[in-house]
């Protein structure tokens, strides 16, 4: 099982460690031919803008569009989450997305970057504790497709109550950081996602 990390721009390291913790066979996906050689993918966060625009430089817009349309499970962090959505308020008019997830998601919704905040997020289908999110120049979703679950929403404080992480199918998307905390359960339920498609 290869799960690769679309290594155009962003955190792609600390996702890379956080998979191999999960003891999967992570790599950096930056090229056409690495994308092929790859069984799932997760798209680190960063900045959307810049990412879309490497990811046509590079080629890869439309060989991960075709990707994801076949089935190959996706995860995306914050600007990966942006980089699924079929609809992203608040974006150059050109930037591009890879258009998975049938979601309307707002950038740099709870603001800039002092604006970055921690907070505690249930998520269901994840047991244990709410898990202790890290939001940097975060999105959220402001409405889903009747194929989207929702599985998590922000528990406390102003942002309370705001869709931070959904799943439709083999996709996953959360709009805070993961792989900066050290709590591994989202890495392993995607991990557990790529493994039951492998499987079927």
């Amino acid at each position: 099982m290869n799960i690769g990390v679309l290594a155009l721009q962003g955190d792609v390291r600390e996702h890379l460690s956080a998979l191999a913790e999960c003891d999967a066979l992570a790599r950096p996906v930056r090229r056409p031919e690495e994308l092929d050689a790859v069984d799932a993918l997760v798209i680190p966060g960063g900045e959307s803008t810049t990412m879309s625009n490497l990811a046509i430089t590079f080629g890869l817009l439309e060989p991960i569009r075709k990707r994801i349309a076949g089935g190959m499970p996706v995860y995306g962090s914050c600007a990966g989450m942006i980089m699924l959505a079929t609809t992203v308020l608040d974006g150059r008019p050109d930037q591009e997305s890879f258009a998975g997830i049938d979601m309307t998601v707002r950038r740099n919704a709870f603001g800039r970057q002092v604006d970055s905040f921690e907070a505690d997020v249930a998520i269901d289908d994840i047991p244990g504790d709410d898990f202790h999110a890290v939001f940097i120049r975060a999105p959220w979703v402001e409405e889903v497709g009747a194929e989207v679950s929702v599985l998590g929403h922000v528990t406390s404080g102003p942002a309370a109550g705001r869709i931070v992480a959904v799943r439709q199918g083999n996709l996953l998307a959360t709009a805070f950081h993961p792989e900066l905390t050290g709590d591994l359960r989202v890495h392993r339920y995607f991990v557990e996602i790529v493994r039951q498609s492998s499987a079927r």
